[in-house]
């Protein structure tokens, strides 16, 4: 049976998911909760205590694994008799608790791992309703343009706060994460067989595979400090006759630099002179941006990447691709054309994710959660050349003199830490800065990610007698 149930936490000191005990505790003990009361779905309960999806699932689990309540999978959280037997529980990953996180093997600091602050119970709560409710054509007939025109709308409402300029849902594409959105951007904007497309000196590994696919020819471009110098970009794109810009000038991969205003506005100039298309990869992002897009400055010739992956889960593998004004149905028949469009049900699931009310408290938390591991991989390293910035989940470290990047790596997972080398940030036969990339990985518990940063502070403090050149 349902309940009328109307909880509250107003008063009741200590944390919060403790407070949810209490209040659920005390409502069957007076009887407002009666045994085989159904108890109210994770992601409700949370938006009418204005609490993440993940307090209110810690405390659901505490009261199943007491047995006060007890889990039907696929039909909700009851109450349960006291003499009941033990309870079918359904597993929710909980941040905090050492069962939940990565406790074995090497620890993987080589890419970011956003924590589970809700998003699986939020994810598994949606899933079970689409399979119980979900209509019989989306589970039997191939995605079409209506199926998906709620998860653009939705995209556009997930991407306002990136101030794109106006946005037309057909110039939106849903891609299959980030990565497919860079190879379905390249098809669509590139002519000929060999073209050429420029990127930073150092840049996200993922353009050259996305450009190897498309037979293009990538060609890097000097930085300064505030990111690709304008003259030399000018010049190389007319030299080689270049067709495209791929770059991230919000959170630089893998320095963690951001291009400021009035150096997009050159980027953006030189751009227009030449022809350029600016294909802006802005999946790292995770906080408000320093600048406008490029998508705004020049509308006409840009193309803008974005994805859940950093703030949400990779596992959906969902990411946006939005063309140029009036460009969007060449790059719908791109998607087309190479997988028919996301799955229904995905659609529907991402749908249910991106229109919940309690996103943006879920999201400021996976923020807060990356930004403390930042701030102890700070304490622990800063005593070298770090480069760093609050909402971006990696770090980049230039080695002191004795190392060399690809040693150092070695060294390190010989020590059981896996760290990013700088090789693979340059084309294949550039040279390399004497660096490495370190990722926030929140998947694992604070104490063994600081351990890891100790190894690797004492292997900085100890560089080797004799280097390999």
């Amino acid at each position: 049976m349902n309940t009328i149930w109307e909880p509250s936490i107003e008063g009741r000191g200590g944390p919060k998911y403790k407070a949810v005990v209490e209040a659920i505790r005390e409502a069957v003990s007076d009887g407002d909760l009666e045994v085989g009361a159904k108890l109210p779905p994770v992601r409700e309960l949370a938006w009418q205590l204005s609490i993440t999806p993940g307090t209110v699932a810690r405390a659901y689990t505490i009261l199943t694994d007491d047995g006060v309540l007890e889990a039907a999978v696929g039909r909700g959280t009851f109450v349960a008799a006291q003499d009941h037997a033990a309870p079918i529980s359904v597993p929710v990953s909980r941040p905090d608790i050492e069962a939940s996180e990565e406790t074995e093997g090497p620890v993987r600091l080589y890419g970011a791992s956003v924590p589970d602050v809700g998003q699986v119970a939020l994810i598994r709560e949606l899933m079970v309703s689409i399979g119980q409710n979900g209509g019989v054509a989306g589970l039997l007939d191939y995605p079409d343009r209506d199926t998906k025109l709620p998860l653009r709308e939705a995209a556009i409402r997930w991407m306002a706060g990136s101030h794109l300029g106006p946005l037309d849902p057909g110039d939106v594409v849903i891609s299959n994460g980030g990565q497919n959105a860079l190879v379905l951007t390249l098809q669509a904007c590139l002519r000929g067989d060999a073209p050429v497309i420029l990127v930073e000196e150092l840049f996200y590994p993922g353009f050259r595979r996305a450009a190897e696919l498309v037979r293009a020819q990538v060609i890097p471009v000097p930085m300064d400090g505030f990111g690709i110098v304008p003259e030399a970009l000018e010049e190389l794109a007319l030299k080689h006759g270049a067709q495209a810009l791929m770059t991230s000038p919000e959170v630089h991969n893998p320095t963690t630099l951001c291009t400021p205003p009035w150096r997009r506005q050159e980027i953006a100039d030189v751009a227009r002179r030449t022809g350029l298309q600016l294909v802006e990869d802005d999946c790292y992002r995770m906080g408000p941006g320093q600048g406008l897009p490029y998508r705004a400055m020049l509308p006409e010739q840009s193309w803008y990447i974005s994805s859940l992956s950093k703030l949400l889960t990779p596992s959906l593998r969902v990411g946006f691709a939005v063309a140029p004004r009036g460009r969007g149905a060449r790059l719908r028949r791109m998607a087309e054309y190479n997988y028919f469009g996301l799955a229904a049900p995905m659609v529907e699931l991402v749908v249910g994710i991106m229109t919940w009310p309690g996103l943006p408290d879920l999201t400021s938390e996976v923020r807060r959660v990356i930004n403390q591991y930042s701030r102890v991989a700070l304490n622990v390293l800063g005593g070298y050349q770090i480069s760093w910035r609050e909402d971006v989940p990696f770090l980049w470290l230039r080695l002191p003199a004795g190392w060399r990047a690809g040693a150092f790596c070695q060294a390190a997972e010989a020590r059981g830490v896996q760290v990013r080398s700088a090789e693979e940030f340059v084309v294949r036969e550039g040279r390399a800065p004497h660096a490495i990339r370190i990722s926030m990985n929140a998947r694992i518990g604070m104490e063994r990610f600081e351990r890891a940063l100790v190894t690797l502070r004492e292997l900085l403090d100890n560089p080797p007698e004799n280097i390999s050149f």
